[in-house]
């Protein structure tokens, strides 16, 4: 084969291992990546708001808990008793 032609063939050739290895890199590196962080992120975002769904739950079911204990109305008669010792 005359030279003038090997050098173009091994350009044409060289670049196209570079661009398996692009697409290899892009396709079974990059993608799976992204896509993983994007479930990860996923994944924390619906925890956060399932965590914030309980708390609103639990501040809910404590809030008419709290006027009861503000209001201080009529406390019932005043009873008085005395300390008994105990019997030996």
């Amino acid at each position: 084969m005359p030279s003038y032609l090997c050098f173009p063939m091994m350009k044409f050739l060289f670049y196209l291992f570079l661009a398996y290895i692009l697409y290899q890199l892009v396709f079974k590196f990059i993608i799976p990546i992204y896509r993983t962080t994007r479930q990860v992120k996923k994944g924390f975002r619906e925890m956060q708001d399932r965590m914030n769904q309980h708390m609103e739950q639990q501040q809910g079911y404590a809030e008419p808990a709290q006027p009861h204990r503000e209001e201080k109305g009529n406390l019932g008669d005043y009873i008085e008793f005395e300390e008994v010792p105990p019997k030996k």
